[in-house]
């Protein structure tokens, strides 16, 4: 599956990437985390708390993150739930002015190929440990 991603990833903050959500379980891999690899092509990458503005936005480009899809492991998401977005769907939200809040410590740094940090700064809910490193 991954033997070839033995190092630690890292989240857009430097640090260990830390777990997005369990209830329900996210992740390309439905480990829990924003963890990626060459086979995840949509980038799997941003720990979002999708909102209902977020979710309808994503039914209307097509990507409906309510309705549930066994076939996936996929349970339908509810507002408020943690969840591992993909990074061009999350960017489109963003220009659309709807885009979910982000968990910075759980959004890992392969995003960065793909969606500038300060926007994900700009809806994080997550402060780092170290303040001073969050530049708004």
């Amino acid at each position: 599956m991954r033997d070839d991603w033995q190092v630690t990833e890292r989240n857009v903050l430097g640090d260990e990437l830390e777990p997005c959500g369990t209830d329900p379980l996210t992740g390309f891999f439905r480990d829990g985390s924003c963890s990626t690899a060459r086979e995840d092509f949509g980038s799997h990458t941003i720990c979002a708390v999708v909102t209902a503005e977020f979710l309808e936005h994503q039914r209307s480009i097509g990507n409906d993150l309510s309705t549930p899809r066994p076939q996936y492991r996929f349970p339908g998401l509810s507002p408020g739930d943690r969840w591992c977005v993909t990074a061009v769907n999350w960017a489109r939200a963003y220009d659309d002015g709807v885009a979910a809040p982000v968990v910075l410590a759980s959004t890992n740094e392969a995003v960065l190929k793909i969606v500038p940090l300060a926007a994900l700064q700009e809806h994080a809910v997550d402060v780092p440990a170290d303040p001073s490193s969050f530049d708004p």
